[in-house]
């Protein structure tokens, strides 16, 4: 699961960061408000922790902006504004939950843990079609035929299945799976998922990863 952190002050920034890869999160931070509407729309995230006082862009016109978007990622709101105006102001906005600082890690955790669950993010299997994608092994299964996959096989393969049968750009996948500050480019995409085909049709599975001309990837499941 990935995690953007958009916070501008920085040493709270890394030991959030610090405290969610502890716990076995991916992490990323970024210090400005235009910044985090920039990643937050790439759709790389699983989870926003936003900050309401940011440069350039306050955390409430982000999160605004990010739902005109149509993207549903679960938004955690950190502010030390903590009245009862603020909180609905952050609510109204697009926040699913409002945490005020200062605030415990153990407390900053278990609402990162609740908003991952009602988005159904920590589930065990990832399925479509005769085929599932076993989280904790990173194997797909097709009947009784398995077949490994790499890291980075997995996290490409776990996105397209978490786009319910949606169209994912390679832009997108980039973001999430090598990440905004990585030298990787479309064609690194267009790779695994070739590698991707190949261990699908291996075991029998009914799935195919259909290229949607300048759009991206859709995956389908045959009859």
């Amino acid at each position: 699961m990935k995690i953007l952190i958009v916070e501008d002050e920085k040493p709270l920034a890394e030991s959030v960061k610090a405290l969610l890869e502890k716990q076995g999160f991916e992490a990323e931070c970024v210090y400005d408000g235009l910044s985090g509407l920039e990643y937050a729309r790439s759709g790389g995230y699983d989870l926003l922790i936003l900050d309401v006082m940011l440069p350039g862009l306050d955390g409430r016109a982000v999160a605004e902006r990010v739902r005109a978007g149509r993207c549903g990622t679960p938004i955690l709101m950190l502010t030390a504004l903590s009245g009862v105006d603020d909180r609905v102001a952050g609510l109204d906005a697009g926040a699913d939950y409002y945490l005020a600082k200062p605030f415990d890690s153990r407390e900053l955790l278990a609402c990162v843990n609740a908003l991952l669950r009602r988005q159904g993010g920590q589930v065990d299997e990832l399925a479509l079609g005769n085929t599932a994608l076993e989280l904790g092994s990173c194997t797909l299964v097709c009947g009784e035929k398995t077949v490994q996959l790499s890291a980075k096989e997995f996290e490409v393969m776990r996105f397209l299945l978490s786009a319910k049968n949606g169209i994912s750009s390679k832009e997108a996948i980039l973001a999430k799976v090598w990440g905004h500050d990585s030298n990787a480019v479309e064609n690194h995409v267009e790779v695994y998922v070739g590698f991707l085909r190949k261990k699908l049709a291996s075991i029998g599975s009914n799935l195919r990863i259909e290229a949607v001309r300048r759009l991206g990837y859709r995956l389908e499941a045959e009859e």
